[in-house]
């Protein structure tokens, strides 16, 4: 789960693997599993996704204002030059097509939104842009958790450009940028191929990969963006170019981890898959009073583990219930045999056997659905409505933060976290919201990657933390404003045993020291291939590159 790179398309920052399952709403649904199938794991309407919304909770313009010189007369031109449509302000659809995925910023009016059914409808869009100074806005899967999807003036949507085409022979797959992460999933499926991504299904493909793609099978097979080996971005000079290693490799470096709506739009991707047909899924909880022995072990287990072994923690909490949860969750690339074999270092480590223990023996596309939180919906029905006649997700507004960690927790450390979670049981009634952490375990093949051979710099993790919190829609402004101060509180106290980088497919509005926390080292490149492929700054937001 989320763009990148000069010359990258989709949606600026937005989230990636395995960002998000709806862990916090379904957080008790997995007890009691040991009995059930995996069909009884979720209602199968919940959103597998968490959002953020700015610090003062008001939708804020995702592009810098610009004094635009064209007229009504030449939007109808540029209306007329594309092969896909251009929506604007008073048309009857426009209230919908301005949606990101996260309510809060339903309020930013872009002077319109192009349907681009080509490359060549986006270079038409880009140079339109250009000639009449019009900010520009990426959109694939509006999962941009600063609303960076969206803005002021022309939003270039690639939905349209939805594919997955597999070569039989070379066992590469080339996907369209407007494709969302479920119908990848399915139309590998039908080749028993994957490329490893994350768990939401309605991000789209672009954001996840140009910002890294932290993904369930990532310890097996790397990031999604170490997957890829082409592909083609209509830079801000409205030319279409094919990056890889040895065309633009700049350009293609960048792709790979530099954050989305920099350089240009991307409109296709072409991966490298693996074969994979079944995964071995699990799902593990205690009771809160053994949520520090859990932690402690998982730790030490998680990270360290074969690569086929993936696992996250969450813990979560709803306001004014009686007590929190801690869940162990995760998948294993082999049979039950051999997963049952390593849950049992877990068990062995913690002390004790789970409350609830859930495995099963299943395929790579049901697994997706499950983390997805479409355990009981079809693929057509796992998407927003709008997105497929049949979509039954919901959109939800949220705010959220991330951390990497490079070191274990101490025991005073998981004490600390673990109080800041019960705080949130005192911050009002239970329906003012919900909040939590999910750590995601990384090392495997995610670290065996240089730090510099891809513009994703984050290659010491031993898990990845993402701070979230949400709330019923129409809730009280008190209680957002309740929840959100948790949010903050929490993320400063866990914050302090972090490595102090965070992950730009969350992008964080509230980061002020974004450039190091998201690229490292390698953000005076990125600057460079910024000034390279976009000099006058056509891609503009506020955490943009250069």
């Amino acid at each position: 789960m989320t763009d990148t790179g000069p010359g990258a398309s989709g949606d600026p920052g937005s989230p990636g693997a395995p960002g998000r399952r709806a862990f916090l709403r379904a957080a008790g649904a997995v007890s009691g599993l040991a009995a059930l199938s995996s069909a009884a794991l979720s209602s199968g309407t919940l959103s597998a996704c968490s959002r953020t919304v700015s610090q003062t909770g008001k939708a804020t313009a995702a592009t810098p204002g610009t004094s635009s010189t064209a007229t009504a007369a030449d939007w109808s031109a540029l209306a007329q030059d594309l092969s896909g449509s251009l929506v604007r302000p008073g048309a009857s659809t426009y209230a919908t097509d301005l949606r990101l995925f996260d309510p809060r910023f339903d309020g930013l009016r872009p002077a319109g939104v192009a349907y681009c059914h080509s490359a060549h409808d986006v270079a038409t869009c880009l140079n339109f842009a250009r000639r009449y100074g019009v900010p520009v806005a990426p959109r694939c899967g509006g999962h941009s958790y600063a609303g960076y999807s969206s803005g002021t003036g022309l939003v270039v949507d690639v939905t349209s450009m939805s594919s997955v085409q597999v070569d039989s022979g070379s066992g590469t797959a080339t996907v369209g940028a407007g494709t969302r992460l479920i119908d990848v999933y399915n139309g590998l499926a039908a080749h028993d191929r994957a490329v490893p991504g994350g768990s939401c299904p309605t991000v789209g493909i672009s954001g996840l990969t140009l910002g890294g793609g932290v993904g369930v099978v990532a310890r097996a097979y790397g990031l999604t963006s170490d997957n890829l080996t082409q592909a083609q971005v209509v830079t801000a000079d409205g030319q279409i170019r094919t990056c890889d290693p040895d065309r633009d490799p700049d350009l293609f470096w960048a792709c790979r981890g530099g954050g989305g709506g920099n350089f240009g739009v991307a409109t296709s991707f072409t991966f490298t898959t693996h074969p994979i047909s079944g995964i071995v899924l699990f799902f593990l909880s205690w009771p809160w009073s053994l949520a520090d022995r859990v932690m402690a072990a998982w730790q030490s287990w998680a990270p360290q583990g074969p690569d086929q072994l993936w696992s996250n923690l969450h813990l979560s909490a709803t306001a004014g219930a009686s007590t929190p949860t801690i869940q162990v969750g995760g998948t294993c690339l082999g049979s039950v045999t051999d997963a049952a074999s390593e849950l049992n270092k877990l068990y062995g480590a913690v002390g004790t056997q789970p409350s609830s223990h859930f495995l099963e023996d299943t395929s790579y596309l049901h697994a997706m659905l499950v983390e997805a939180g479409c355990t009981t919906l079809s693929v057509e029905a796992c998407h927003l409505p709008g997105q497929t006649p049949e979509g039954q997700l919901s959109r939800q507004a949220q705010y959220s933060k991330s951390d990497f960690f490079d070191q274990k927790l101490s025991s005073s450390a998981i004490g600390a976290l673990l109080s800041g979670v019960e705080k949130l049981l005192q911050s009002g009634p239970a329906e003012n919201g919900t909040g939590g952490v999910a750590f995601d375990s990384l090392g495997g093949a995610v670290n065996r990657v240089s730090p510099g051979a891809t513009a994703f710099v984050h290659r010491d993790g031993l898990f990845l933390a993402q701070y979230t919190t949400d709330w019923p829609s129409g809730a009280p402004a008190a209680a957002v404003s309740r929840q959100r101060a948790w949010l903050q509180s929490f993320y400063g106290t866990a914050h302090r045993y972090a490595s102090g980088q965070a992950y730009q497919n969350y992008i964080d509005p509230s980061l002020t020291n974004w450039k190091q926390a998201y690229y490292g080292a390698n953000y005076s490149r990125l600057a460079q291939v910024k000034g390279r492929y976009d000099p006058g700054r056509l891609f503009r937001f506020a955490q943009a590159i250069g």
